[in-house]
């Protein structure tokens, strides 16, 4: 989930929300989060919480703040229901993997 928050705090401008099935699952998102930004965008963090836990994993890139959740700790914080009247943006669809890249499968 992609939430605008322009309108609404002045801290960032958008919120990264997404759900991990186990602690392993949410480190490697947040690897990975951090990876891509880092070598398709040339942005890096500027800060994490989290990470060793990896119960919940908090990527700051500053406008934008990456959430990456365990499913018991997404829903016991609610940042979708605490951030309700918030837009949401839609999510842009998974680029298609070059066939020369090895597939994880």
């Amino acid at each position: 989930m992609i939430l605008d928050l322009r309108a609404l705090i002045d801290y960032a401008d958008l919120f990264v929300i997404c759900t991990a099935g186990n602690r392993r699952q949410v480190q490697a998102i947040a690897d990975e989060v951090r990876r891509v930004a880092r070598e398709n965008l040339d942005v890096r963090h500027i800060g994490i919480e989290g990470l060793e836990a990896a119960r919940w994993v908090l990527v700051d890139f500053g406008s934008v703040v990456v959430h990456v959740f365990d499913e018991p700790l997404r829903a016991f914080y609610n940042l979708d229901g605490l951030w309700a009247d918030a837009p949401k943006l839609p999510v842009p669809a998974v680029a298609q993997r070059d066939e020369d890249e090895p597939s994880l499968a």
